[in-house]
């Protein structure tokens, strides 16, 4: 159970964070390996929902995972003191309304830890460990079909996350803080490019050469 991406979160989160996490819930959780990893890495008690079964099974002794709609989620109001979801809320259907929920289960003062893929990307999937660059290559193809036909949007079903300053929009709509963390990020997890991306922040071009988009808050 090992993932540098959600190692590198869950160590961006313990410096940022100023609290002790007590309950996380994973909206989106996959296999649940990043559940596991952060309950380990945060030593915290981590719930993880997706609406499809397939759980690994030593994530399961590390964090209860089980079947959930982000947009109906079974838990009380104030249930958990951290929100983490990584590459989810695009494929929701009704992305507000998951927001509104993590917000209602979400206690005081709790904080989150959301991203997306970022939909100004020039070129993504780069990062993906699982495909092969004929896959990535293919999915690019794929994105810049939708951007030329006017279809690169989440509800026409293609991948297309948000632009920063549209998952702020939507985070701000629901929580009192909100501070993109894309820099943060990309310079945990690429450490050894630093000039580079200091060159892309400059720039400015990090707006369209960064893949995925970060932020982290609190309700």
């Amino acid at each position: 159970m090992q993932d540098t991406k959600t190692e590198s979160v869950a160590k961006i989160i313990k410096d940022n964070i100023g609290r002790r996490i007590e309950r996380l819930l994973v909206v989106g959780c996959g296999s649940g390996i990043e559940a596991a990893i952060l309950a380990r890495r945060l030593d915290t008690k981590v719930v993880g929902i997706d609406v499809v079964e397939g759980f690994d099974a030593k994530s399961m002794a590390c964090a209860t995972l089980q079947l959930g709609d982000a947009m109906d989620l079974r838990f009380d109001d104030c249930s958990f003191d951290f929100i983490y979801s990584y590459h989810a809320l695009e494929h929701i259907p009704d992305p507000a309304l998951a927001l509104r929920e993590m917000h209602r289960v979400l206690s005081a003062g709790g904080g989150f830890w959301i991203g997306t893929p970022n939909r100004l990307r020039a070129i993504g999937y780069l990062g993906s460990k699982d495909a092969t660059p004929s896959e990535k290559i293919s999915w690019n193809i794929v994105d810049w079909k939708a951007r030329l036909s006017g279809k690169f949007v989440n509800e026409m079903g293609a991948h297309a996350g948000f632009s920063s300053a549209e998952l702020r929009h939507m985070l701000s709509s629901e929580f009192s803080k909100v501070d993109e963390m894309s820099d943060v990020y990309f310079s945990t997890v690429y450490s050894r490019h630093e000039q580079l991306l200091n060159l892309l922040r400059i720039s400015r071009l990090s707006k369209i050469a960064y893949p995925s988009v970060y932020f982290m808050g609190r309700k």
